[in-house]
């Protein structure tokens, strides 16, 4: 394409107006021209182009160019040619001494100019002295003088200046190289090492822009080559590798170009606000959130493949920078492979290609021997090639069945061969399905993580059930998995739990018919491979029954213990269901959650253990819970007649809802409360099952539920559970569990003042104000359906509602008011939040106790629906 001067030459006066006119038209040609599919390569190099005719015009409109020994430089990504439309535009003005006053003015003018023009312009005025002895002690600098390009002035000033950059005393190979291998490690920890962020930085984010300049800046600085194809002519690429890292940088271009023609300042992060347009903008369109999800798959094995290529030619640069090309000795594994220092190498050039199932040898051997941290280079290079040339998928092959198997039993498999085969596409070649979820992600605030990388994260947590420093954070499955015999089921399991994903339908019954014939493929027994595929098909069981059902209900416990069958089950399925929870997001676990899986863990095994055909009786664990509850205040110096009286007030719920302690509790307060009029408010001072719990004791009033909540949120405390109780005499008698929103319990120094607020509303008397909080910036670009169902139940007194909505600042008070309004009674409430949804469950009565009739459900559904809209960030 051709490029024309911003300038005409009959211009004898520049005019601001007139340039931001032609700066204005350009960005719109360029914008257009993108939409229109012109090649990203061709609208950023000619962005360059462009600038620097205007430049070169300015230049000389203040007469430098009829100055000696001043240059104009580009330096950084403009110095490469490289400008995206809010790129900066680095610039170096250099002389050869330093400029005398009235030049510095007139240079001043020149950049206040670019800046009037709305030109991001980072600039420097130096001396090459200057330049170089900067530069000595900053390694930025030095980078970007690297990529120096000479845009006007001066030739000889210029020559004088890359003569400091060349000379061997400026940043000699070796030292830069250490340095910018320590730079991109920072930078990678600063994302967590990881390439699946949900809102990530197309520059600075693992396997992003950053991590092809780094390998440029290195080839340059010890090699000379100035480009990626001058690299591959010095032999340190290969043709292939040429072509995918200029595939990858185009597709990464094309990305951040999209991106910067949707914002107003420069920004390389891929945010939610801006994800749906970008994938409009590239042509990835689908329903609801399937264009975004289309884009960012790309977007992911993109990185994972600059990140792949990243690492091994870093390593190839250390060997022929730090080692001068001297090899270390070999310690030979087995006739295919040897160790070499702290890395594995085949010692055949064409061995996988020859015999494909001596890839998983190699995993073998890294999982007997722990020192191993990696592939050597070269091996890297011959698996990359084999991979590509495979004419089936490895699992098709019966020795390599046998060997994934051995890898699958091996009690050190998930340390670190595990990860590699996934980081090295050596799980994608085995699996058709996995290779269909690498890089698959979820338009959503839960799922952190691809699919792919979440399944690895899980084998990590797998893993970490071994290792007795773990055992505070998941007492049970530390208890358990040492004892499980078959791992490899589980291991099975947990890669296949979520490999539906993306393929439409219900991912766990894909994944559960997937997984039996892998087993079946790979030799299990049909008993195994059916417990494998019930785990596949009912890993989010346990999940969904400890976070939103009423998991004190014997009924409920009844209905899980059916479901699990046996202990064996039981305890695989807790083991896969810990895993999956902390590696879906870092921020889920909590003690809330631990507490939560561990009471429905402890309950169903004593059912399960009891025989599902003798339930437990309910006025058993009513008088159980009375007796020892009882002992406690008697022993505070209440008497038996005092404790009877108290307790002739509470309904049979009360008991069996409560532990003993949260009774005895309870009741040596309200023995102690003077006047019952007034409200009782108690806040636990250790944690109770995870949570802080909130105890409320007040004559019922109209929305108080939906008051307390209101509050509650205003202090920026979410809620998890609540038990509702109305005594025998119009008391009310509401437990809330509450963490922070750091998912902590309360600090104890704001107990006082929650107190004091909630008597506070709950003494005012006047309806409750729902005063909510801003919502989240993240929030307005999601889409959540609300849902309100009523689930089917045997009971004739309780309705269960099922409750979606976008989890908006304030929505579970506007619920309770709404509740309140209808004279609808809440007696129970489970509340979870999954990202940014809230998946709420209530148990319910009429305005005269009962379940509510159909009209009722209709009306309190379509006023539920209404209140939410208005919460709705616009």
């Amino acid at each position: 394409m051709s490029f024309q001067s911003p300038i005409t030459l009959e211009d004898q006066q520049i005019s601001i107006s007139v340039l931001k006119d032609q700066l204005e038209q350009f960005a719109d040609c360029q914008k257009e021209q993108f939409l229109e599919h012109q090649p990203v390569t061709d609208l950023v190099l000619g962005r360059s182009h462009y600038m620097d005719k205007l430049l070169e015009r300015l230049w000389q409109h203040y007469d430098f160019h009829t100055l000696p020994h001043i240059a104009l430089v580009a330096v950084g990504g403009y110095g490469r040619g490289e400008l995206h439309p809010l790129s900066d535009i680095d610039i170096l003005i250099v002389s050869k001494l330093t400029l005398p006053e009235h030049l510095e003015a007139k240079v001043s003018e020149f950049i206040t100019l670019l800046w009037d023009l709305r030109l991001e312009v980072g600039h420097a005025v130096r001396t090459v002295k200057q330049c170089a002895d900067i530069a000595k002690d900053d390694l930025t600098v030095a980078t970007n003088l690297q990529e120096a390009r000479l845009l006007c002035g001066c030739q000889e000033t210029f020559s004088l200046l890359q003569n400091e950059i060349d000379s061997e005393d400026f940043w000699p190979s070796d030292v830069f190289y250490q340095a910018k291998v320590e730079e991109q490690k920072e930078r990678h920890a600063r994302y967590h090492d990881t390439t699946y962020n949900l809102e990530p930085d197309i520059k600075s984010t693992p396997g992003g822009l950053r991590d092809i300049h780094t390998l440029s800046w290195v080839a340059r600085r010890h090699f000379g080559a100035t480009s990626l194809l001058e690299m591959s002519r010095h032999g340190f690429l290969t043709d292939a590798e040429y072509r995918e890292l200029v595939e990858c940088q185009d597709f990464l271009w094309r990305v951040r170009f999209a991106l910067h023609i949707d914002l107003r300042r420069y920004d390389n992060r891929l945010t939610f606000a801006h994800q749906a347009n970008v994938a409009e903008h590239l042509g990835y369109v689908g329903e609801g959130n399937r264009g975004v999800e289309m884009m960012m798959k790309e977007f992911y094995r993109t990185l994972r493949r600059v990140a792949e290529l990243n690492k091994m030619l870093l390593k190839i640069f250390d060997q022929a920078i730090l080692n001068n090309g001297v090899v270390q000795d070999a310690i030979v594994l087995s006739d295919d492979f040897q160790r070499r220092g702290k890395l594995i190498e085949a010692r055949k050039p064409a061995l996988f290609q020859a015999r494909p199932d001596t890839i998983l040898d190699m995993f073998i051997h890294i999982a007997n021997d722990s020192t191993i941290e990696g592939v050597a280079p070269a091996t890297m290079r011959q698996l990359r090639t084999a991979r590509r040339r495979l004419n089936k998928f490895l699992h098709q092959m019966p020795e390599a069945r046998e060997k994934f198997m051995s890898l699958c039993r091996h009690p050190n498999s998930l340390h670190k061969a595990f990860s590699l085969m996934h980081k090295l596409g050596v799980l994608s070649a085995y699996l058709p399905q996995w290779s269909q979820i690498v890089g698959q992600m979820q338009f959503d605030l839960f799922h952190v993580y691809t699919v792919d990388e979440h399944s690895i994260r899980l084998l990590k947590h797998i893993n970490g059930f071994s290792y007795a420093k773990n055992r505070d954070k998941h007492p049970i499955c530390c208890e358990v998995f040492p004892r499980i015999q078959k791992k490899e089921l589980l291991i099975i399991a947990a890669v296949f739990h979520d490999i539906g994903k993306g393929r439409g339908g219900d991912h766990s019954e894909i994944g559960a018919i997937e997984a039996y014939d892998f087993c079946i493929e790979h030799g299990l027994s049909k008993p195994e491979s059916k417990l494998v595929s019930w785990l596949v098909q009912n890993h989010l069981l346990m999940s969904v029954t400890a976070q939103r059902r009423d998991i004190y209900d014997p009924e409920v416990i009844t209905e899980f213990a059916k479901k699990v069958r046996d202990e064996e089950y039981l305890e695989y399925l807790v083991c896969l269901t810990v895993a999956d929870i902390c590696a879906t997001n870092p921020e889920l676990w909590n003690s809330w959650k631990r507490t939560l899986l561990a009471e429905l863990f402890y309950s169903t095994q004593r059912a399960l253990r009891r025989g599902l055909e003798n339930p437990v009786d309910v006025r058993d664990r009513i008088r159980h819970n009375q007796h020892l509850a009882s002992a406690i205040l008697r022993k505070e110096g209440f008497t038996a007649r005092e404790i009877e009286v108290l307790w002739q007030r509470f309904k049979a719920d009360y008991f069996l809802r409560h532990t003993h302690k949260q009774i005895a509790w309870h009741g040596s307060h309200l023995l102690k409360h003077e006047n019952p009029e007034h409200p009782l408010v108690l806040i636990s001072k250790k944690p109770t099952r995870g949570g802080t719990e909130v105890f409320v004791y007040s004559k019922d009033q109209t929305a108080l539920f939906a008051t307390v909540v209101a509050e509650l949120d205003r202090r920026n405390f979410n809620v998890h559970d609540a038990q509702v109780m109305v005594s025998k005499d119009g008391f009310v008698l509401d437990t809330f569990m509450v963490l922070d929103q750091h998912g902590e319990p309360i600090d104890e120094s704001r107990h006082k003042a929650v107190i004091k607020h909630i008597t506070h509303v709950l003494t005012d008397g006047r309806p409750t104000k729902i005063k909510t909080r801003r919502a989240p910036r993240n929030l307005k670009h999601f889409k959540v359906k609300t849902r309100v169902d009523f689930l089917p139940t045997k009971s004739k007194k309780h309705t269960f509602i099922e409750f979606v909505a976008l989890d908006t600042p304030g929505l579970l008070a506007k619920v309770g008011a709404t509740f309140a309004e209808h004279n609808v009674n809440i007696h129970a409430a489970k509340i979870t939040t999954i990202g940014e949804r809230a998946e709420d469950f209530f148990i319910v009565t009429g305005p005269n106790g009962g379940k509510l009739d159909e009209e009722q459900e209709q009306q309190l559904s379509d006023s539920l629906k209404a209140r939410v809209k208005e919460l709705i960030p616009e």
